[in-house]
């Protein structure tokens, strides 16, 4: 496969957001790709931690290195973080945030509902973003001053939120809803109780099931135990969107969150609601 190549800039116009966004997410997919449903060796990055499987493939690191090499060459004064790779400084006020395979567990599984995640940031605040599955070939990208979209090879238009404003009607996604996995105890118990709530519950989907919110198809998701790179590229595509994001105590979304618990919904309404049910977690 020709590998593809970025010419070098030193600034970033906010009109090319989302097309640098595409060509970064193209470059990561040709090295996804090439290991999904594949035998690639599997390690566990906790294997220190009893009991506990965090999973990387040289998928996930083929990626993001790839992704990192095409940033630092056509913007080399730029900051990077990833999930793989850790910070690199840079002197500009942007950074790029990359979760190589959101979903590696998916991912080893053969279950097309991992994602790309790379988002941009300007002064540590979220401008843009791409949640990306290569294998289905959808996208959804967005920027904090315009609208989302939702691509596919066959198609492209405006990604929107559902309107849903009552928790009885809601579609709620968590990923893992397990204690000691994502959640400690009482994570998991408010979100048992909240579940309950809901109309349907759907588990397992990571950052496809934010990418469903933006485009409508599921209203709330709830999640702890995330990392900023989980998270900082989806921010501005629900908020181009139309959604809300906050944390559970309802305060705004910042890299040191606590917890990593989030709360993702298609309405302002609807995330009182949530958080409502969450705030009083420790």
């Amino acid at each position: 496969m020709t590998e593809r190549k970025l010419s070098p800039m030193t600034d970033l116009p906010s009109e090319q957001h989302l097309s640098v966004l595409c060509d970064l997410a193209d470059i990561a997919a040709q090295e996804s790709l090439m290991g999904f449903r594949s035998s690639l060796p599997i390690t566990n990055k906790d294997a220190k931690k009893p009991g506990y499987f965090d999973p990387v493939t040289a998928a996930d690191q083929n990626a993001e290195k790839a992704v990192r090499k095409a940033i630092h060459a056509r913007f080399p004064n730029h900051g990077i973080l990833g999930e793989e790779g850790g910070e690199t400084k840079g002197t500009a006020p942007y950074r790029w945030v990359i979760d190589p395979i959101d979903g590696t567990r998916a991912f080893i599984c053969g279950i097309p509902v991992w994602t790309t995640l790379i988002g941009l940031e300007e002064n540590g605040t979220p401008i843009a973003g791409i949640i990306d599955q290569p294998f289905t070939k959808e996208r959804w990208i967005g920027t904090v001053k315009g609208t989302a979209a939702y691509e596919t090879q066959h198609q492209s238009g405006i990604a929107k939120c559902s309107s849903c404003d009552d928790l009885s009607m809601a579609r709620l996604m968590v990923t893992d809803m397990r204690a000691d996995e994502y959640l400690q105890p009482d994570e998991a118990e408010a979100i048992a109780a909240l579940a309950a709530r809901v109309q349907v519950t759907r588990q397992g989907l990571d950052a496809y099931g934010i990418g469903l919110v933006a485009s409508g198809h599921m209203d709330l998701v709830i999640e702890a135990g995330l990392s900023w790179y989980d998270i900082a590229a989806c921010m501005p595509v629900i908020k181009a969107a139309g959604g809300t994001i906050m944390t559970w105590k309802g305060g705004k979304v910042r890299s040191d969150f606590h917890r990593g618990r989030i709360i993702i919904a298609a309405t302002e309404e609807l995330a009182a609601q949530a958080a409502y049910h969450l705030e009083k977690v420790a």
